[in-house]
């Protein structure tokens, strides 16, 4: 599983031009599930997330995490995070999940992650064509993999 969490002061995400989901002060995760992804994936990314101590103190620091400041989550699912771009120019999705087996993980991770923190954890719509919104606060941008532990 690879996640790219963005440090967020608001974020949405609309369909057919109407916001489905949206936060305050949080993190923006875009989500990519492989097939070789499972139960313990999710469970070591969850805490990974909750415990990223990203977000400032009383002292300007990055110093807490989203469980400290009560912060919110978005999280979008993005295939296109395990695109393969060895070879030639046009990427290759050969390594993400199918839809009926990330599906599943994508929601089983959304529920993780809602019982790990005390902030609302919103959705995108999983494999529609979404326009997402954010204003990306820092910026900080991290990218986690749970293949690599990092």
């Amino acid at each position: 599983m690879r996640a790219i969490l963005q440090r967020v002061s608001e974020a949405s995400v609309s369909v057919d031009q109407r916001v489905i989901s949206k936060i305050r002060g949080g993190f923006l995760i875009l989500l990519g599930i492989e097939e070789a992804d499972g139960p313990e994936d999710i469970e070591w990314l969850v805490a990974k997330i909750a415990k990223m101590r990203v977000f400032e103190d009383s002292e300007a620091k990055m110093n807490l995490s989203l469980i400290d400041c009560a912060g919110a989550a978005l999280v979008v699912s993005q295939f296109t995070l395990h695109a393969s771009t060895k070879k030639g120019n046009r990427p290759s999705f050969i390594k993400a999940a199918r839809p009926e087996s990330a599906e599943p993980l994508y929601l089983d991770f959304c529920e993780a992650l809602s019982a790990e923190l005390s902030g609302p954890v919103e959705r995108g719509s999983f494999g529609a064509m979404m326009e997402v919104s954010l204003c990306n606060d820092g910026p900080v941008t991290i990218s986690i993999d749970s293949r690599n532990r990092e």
